[in-house]
Formats: structure tokens, sequence, C-alpha cells
């Protein structure tokens, strides 16, 4: 896929795995080559596994950028949004290996795919974006509400309340949490399991199900672009 993604495929399933060298910031052009393995893996008509580096599944956005300006920084995140929402209706199962911390755009991919399997350590999940004197995005507003169990939505969006992966099951981050050694066998049993399914009737219900997620998504864009 280029410098940072690659795209791994076997009979059952695909592996696309992100690696910057550092904390997989997702800069507009990680975005775009993890764009590029969707689209294989959708002309592969395959069940994806998304994984990071060992210790960091994603870090978040790429700082750097806040300090561009605003049209660079609008720029990033919409293709956030968008590799957000194409995640939340890809039309085969999205499962997460989440092999490290997750923190802002990486919690918020986490919140996008249908099985998150996170593994075991000194790990932070969650949505840090308050802590760290930014408001969270719109987009992420409506995904965290959608995705995220009712009683922890407030503490984790406005309080900006971060777990461990254990921790993170409870709010609805992750699914559950297996050994380093066992993270990636885990998803991929999973992925096999998941590939047995009717994938036009797994993509209609998706669609279903996740309708009025996907309406307020497209609105929040709209309105962190204005």
């Amino acid at each position: 896929m280029g410098k940072r993604v690659t795209y791994e495929r076997s009979e059952s399933f695909s592996t696309i795995t992100m690696d910057d060298g550092k904390v997989n910031a997702m800069s507009v052009g990680m975005m775009a080559e993890i764009n590029a393995a969707l689209d294989q893996a959708q002309e592969h008509r395959s069940v994806v596994i998304l994984t990071g580096k060992e210790g960091v599944f994603s870090a978040g956005f790429d700082l750097a950028v806040f300090k561009q300006g605003p049209e660079p920084l609008l720029e990033m995140l919409r293709v956030g949004a968008r590799l957000a929402e194409r995640l939340l209706s890809f039309p085969f199962p999205v499962i997460v290996a989440c092999s490290g911390h997750a923190i802002a755009m990486g919690s918020f991919l986490l919140m996008s795919s249908d099985v998150r399997i996170g593994t075991e350590g000194p790990f932070k999940v969650g949505m840090n974006e308050v802590a760290i004197g930014m408001t969270l995005p719109y987009f992420a507003v409506e995904i965290a509400r959608h995705r995220l169990a009712t009683p922890y939505f407030n503490r984790a969006a406005i309080l900006a309340e971060m777990y461990t992966p254990q921790e993170a099951i409870a709010p609805g981050f992750l699914d559950r949490v297996a050994s380093s050694e066992q993270l990636l066998g885990t998803a991929r049993e999973t992925a096999t399991a998941l590939s047995k399914l009717d994938m036009a009737a797994h993509a209609a219900t998706k669609l279903r199900v996740r309708g009025p997620l996907l309406e307020a998504l497209d609105q929040a864009i709209t309105s962190e672009l204005a």
C-alpha cells in the first residue's frame, strides 16, 4: 500500500497493518493508505483485520497538522470522518486487533469497527481531547453516542476518561482482551468464523442497524466543515 500500511490476503480474510515507525498518527497520507487497502479488501470481498504495530494501534490524528492552519486541519478531520464512516458501513466484517494504545482518532476507529479485540498491557484507550485542550469533533461525538454504553458516554467524551484495555470493555471501546501472543491468532480465528456469514445479508443488515448513526455522522461532517 505504501510506507505506512501493508496489506496481506489469506483465504478467509485480509490483514491491514499500520506502522509508521512511531505512533501511527492518522495523517491524511496514512488514512489514504488505509483506504487503498480497504479498496483491495472490498475487491477481494474479504473480511478485514485492521491492526497496528506492537504497543500502538494509533495515538490519534497527526498533531503537527493542528499547527498548519485551518485548511489542512479541516481536510484531516474530513478524511478521518469519512474513513470512520467507511468502516461503519463496510460491506464485510471489520475486526480490529488493537495492538496497544488507541487514543483519540485511534479510539474512533475502534468504535467504527465490528469486533474489537484488545491486548493486555499498560495501554490507554479512549478520547483524550478535552484533557489536551481540544474540542471533540462533531463526528466523534456521534460515533461515541451510538457505540458507547450510555453510562460511560459523557464520562468518556466530556471528562476524557481513559481506560486500560480490560476497563475499555464495559464502555464499549473493546469487546474482549487477549494476550499479546494471542492477539492476532484470536483475530484470525474470529475472521475465519465471520467469513462464513452471508455477506449480502451482513451488509444490508449493517446498513439498517447503523442507518441512524450514518445519517447523524453525515450531518456531523457537514457541521465540522462549516
